[in-house]
């Protein structure tokens, strides 16, 4: 099955990874971690919660105003 992983940089540093299919979150020290540690929690969340099918998400960006 493939998902979607979103990841941020952490303020601690690191990355903080999302799954949105599921809302699972997880956290790593690089990218691969970050992602290694996301598949495992999904995986987890997965056997307890199973999905349905899944489609093809979209993903993209979208500009705010900034108040100083």
């Amino acid at each position: 099955m493939m998902l979607t992983a979103v990841l941020m940089p952490a303020p601690e540093g690191g990355f903080t990874a999302l799954n949105p299919e599921t809302g699972t979150t997880s956290e790593g020290e690089s990218v691969e971690e970050a992602i290694a540690n996301l598949r495992e929690a999904t995986e987890l969340y997965l056997e307890e919660f199973p999905l349905g099918p899944v489609g093809q998400p979209l993903v993209t960006t979208f500009q705010v105003a900034e108040h100083a």
